[in-house]
């Protein structure tokens, strides 16, 4: 009866002690200077030394420009996983902090990990960069530099549509959309385009000024040597049908 006692509270304190344990490589890192309009992308790694599985709850940003991502199912004992950690520099220079928190099975359920780094704009990046990594650079091409809509009415939201070619040597990353009349926004989110290859963007044009309009819209990169730069144009009127076109004026009118 007391050996059998002893066996069961053996059991129990094992059992008590039975969990995961995620063991990172690091808790931070560094990005050092980040080239405007990149997303900043690192991999924490971590290996689970504890005698159960480890399973991701949640990974919760600290803030909207960061993007986690993480291993999705269980990681077993003596395996690997990751948490990515992406941040999105388009249109952020300047210093950043920031962090994500990992919720999860583990000894340690809340692990806070973080990232940090300098955006730097084009200009202050350049001087920094050798001839080698210039040329190896993301080259970003548009096929038109402006768009005329002709005359629509006022409320619609028409497309213009650009095909965007990197003829570069890297990986070209499309950033924010930037305009005076902050009326123009990527239809769906441009992925990366390869070098060589070529990207249709459609942009949805919501200017609500009355009248002969013109917009330029700066689409920002990954490509070291600037910005593009398209000219959006329209003549709006209140309406299309005939009787309200005579007295268009300059003023703002609310969608319908």
């Amino acid at each position: 009866m007391k050996r059998l006692l002893t066996l069961c509270l053996l059991a129990l304190g094992l059992s008590a002690h039975a969990q995961g344990v995620m063991k990172f490589e690091t808790d931070n890192h560094d990005f050092g200077n980040v080239p405007e309009g990149t997303m900043a992308t690192y991999e924490f790694k971590f290996k689970n030394t504890g005698n159960q599985p480890v399973v991701i709850a949640n990974v919760q940003a600290s803030c909207g420009c960061t993007t986690p991502d993480w291993t999705k199912t269980p990681v077993m004992p003596g395996k690997v996983g990751i948490i990515k950690a992406m941040y999105s520099s388009a249109g952020r220079p300047g210093v950043f902090n920031k962090t994500v928190t990992v919720t999860s099975n583990a000894t340690e359920p809340s692990k806070v990990l973080s990232i940090k780094g300098s955006v730097l704009t084009k200009e202050q990046m350049k001087p920094t960069l050798t001839p080698a990594q210039l040329a190896a650079s993301p080259h970003l091409v548009v096929d038109q530099t402006s768009h005329d809509f002709g005359k629509f009415e006022a409320g619609q939201q028409p497309t213009a549509r650009f095909t965007i070619k990197n003829t570069g040597k890297t990986e070209l990353v499309l950033g924010a959309l930037s305009s005076g009349c902050y009326c123009v926004g990527y239809k769906s989110t441009p992925k990366p385009i390869a070098p060589g290859q070529s990207a249709v963007v459609d942009l949805i044009y919501s200017q609500r000024q009355l009248g002969q309009v013109s917009d330029v819209v700066t689409i920002a990169s990954n490509d070291v040597s600037g910005d593009a730069k398209i000219t959006l144009k329209a003549n709006i009127v209140r309406d299309l049908s005939g009787n309200s076109m005579v007295k268009e004026s300059g003023t703002a009118v609310p969608f319908k």
